[in-house]
């Protein structure tokens, strides 16, 4: 332990490398240090205190400082730390895989661990490979994704993911990936060149849609495999599913004969007020991926679940799905997963979301008087605010404008008001907001109080 805050500090300057992280904006000034947590709020090095509006990074579902599943950590260390699932398995990994599945829709009964939600979908995109080897259709490889998704950092899962400033000093990477546009009713008519305007949301998803199918004929259906979709789609700012829109995929998937994968990390878990969002979307996926949530934060932990029909190949005699990672289905992680359902179940927590869902949105719907705030969309404890430089033209900012509003201004100062959120730019300029799922109106009313102080600030700054 370090004496002082001052040599934390220092050290954190000259040893830890954060993820996504500008460190020349440090050079000059305190590493943020986030040292516990209670509930719905977290406190730094100097003791102040911030409401986690984001649980962390759409992790912290049961919130923090729950010593009932760290207990559960340190009891199954202290029986069998761990066992890879190399060929053996072990209580906490099988109890949780019934679990998992006992919640999953369908068919979806095998349940393969990892270490993390990249991934799940690196080896959602091998299994689907590999299935179409083994069932006669070798040519099935590619992968189609939408516009502005994020689905993973590892060199598989960025190749999904559709957000070029992300990919572009990595590549190159995997090939045979493609874009379809995605579901931003509020842009709609850019999506569509202007046939649509959004104003008929059905619509507007049953062309997005549509896309994907125009997609699969342009490769050659023989070529695609999998569609890679999230529920509400994250990057851009919480993009839900227009009406009937994946129920139009459902059916182009099974036209086709391609995978559709519901890439679950963040909105499975309660997200959406249900276990999975394919669930609340009425669709049946053929693999879900899924991660964070699982064990809210306190464990590493991802999975990704695919229906008997894909694992029927792998039952063959001397055949073998050659994929692992060393510390997928950790056994701590796993105990600590189902200790942390098994509190959904006992505190209501799914229905807790579900009963003030419609609070959380008329609450942040409230900030649209505010001349920067162009959209406020998403479901759940899942919201996205997109903030624009013109409401009634859409105008959105230029690249130096949302640097400096954005990132020199909203983000700091949201923080420095108490509380953590997220400032995004992938896409049009949002505030991203996921609060833990025990969170309340109380806590909506916290948030918004801030959120407008803020953003009535940079309003004046335009």
């Amino acid at each position: 332990m370090y004496a002082d805050n001052d040599q934390l500090q220092q050290a954190a300057r000259d040893h830890l490398w954060m993820h996504f992280t500008r460190h020349g904006s440090y050079q000059d000034a305190d590493v943020p240090v986030i040292v516990r947590g209670e509930g719905a709020y977290i406190y730094d090095s100097t003791g102040k205190r911030y409401l986690d509006g984001l649980a962390g990074l759409f992790v912290s579902q049961l919130g923090h400082g729950r010593t009932d599943l760290a207990e559960a950590g340190a009891k199954q260390a202290a029986e069998l730390a761990f066992m890879p699932l190399w060929s053996y398995a072990h209580p906490s990994a099988i109890e949780l895989a019934a679990k998992v599945a006992s919640y999953a829709p369908g068919d979806l009964n095998r349940v393969f661990f990892t270490s993390g939600g990249g991934e799940a979908v690196e080896t959602a995109w091998k299994l689907a490979k590999n299935y179409f080897k083994l069932t006669g259709k070798p040519m099935k490889h590619k992968v189609i994704s939408r516009a502005i998704a994020y689905h993973g950092t590892t060199q598989g899962a960025l190749s999904i993911t559709g957000l070029p400033l992300l990919k572009q000093q990595f590549e190159p990477l995997v090939p045979s990936t493609f874009r379809v546009p995605n579901t931003n009713v509020y842009r709609a008519s850019e999506s569509t060149g202007g046939l649509l305007d959004g104003s008929d949301p059905e619509a507007f998803g049953r062309w997005a849609a549509d896309q994907i199918a125009v997609a699969i004929e342009n490769e050659g259906p023989d070529t695609v495999a999998a569609v890679f979709l999230e529920p509400v789609q994250n990057a851009g700012g919480c993009f839900p599913p227009p009406p009937g829109y994946f129920q139009r995929v459902r059916e182009i998937c099974d036209e086709y004969d391609v995978l559709l994968v519901s890439d679950e990390v963040i909105c499975a878990f309660g997200r959406l007020g249900h276990m999975f969002g394919a669930e609340r979307y009425g669709y049946q996926p053929d693999m879900i991926t899924c991660a964070k949530g699982i064990t809210s934060g306190y464990a590493p932990l991802g999975a990704m679940i695919a229906s008997d029909r894909l694992m029927e190949p792998f039952l063959a005699e001397g055949e073998m799905f050659a994929h692992g990672y060393t510390f997928g289905g950790h056994p701590v992680s796993t105990a600590v997963a189902l200790r942390n359902l098994q509190v959904f179940e006992e505190e209501k927590v799914l229905e807790n979301v579900r009963d003030n869902e419609a609070t959380f949105r008329s609450t942040l719907e409230r900030l649209k008087d505010l001349p920067i705030v162009g959209d406020v969309r998403g479901e759940g404890y899942f919201y996205g605010i997109e903030l624009v430089k013109d409401k009634a033209t859409k105008e959105t900012f230029t690249a130096e404008e949302c640097e400096r509003l954005l990132f020199g201004f909203v983000s700091k100062q949201l923080y420095a008001e108490g509380l953590y959120c997220r400032a995004d730019d992938r896409g049009d300029p949002v505030v991203q907001l996921a609060p833990p799922l025990i969170c309340g109106p109380e806590h909506f009313d916290e948030i918004e109080q801030i959120l407008r102080a803020v953003l009535d600030k940079a309003s004046s700054l335009l």
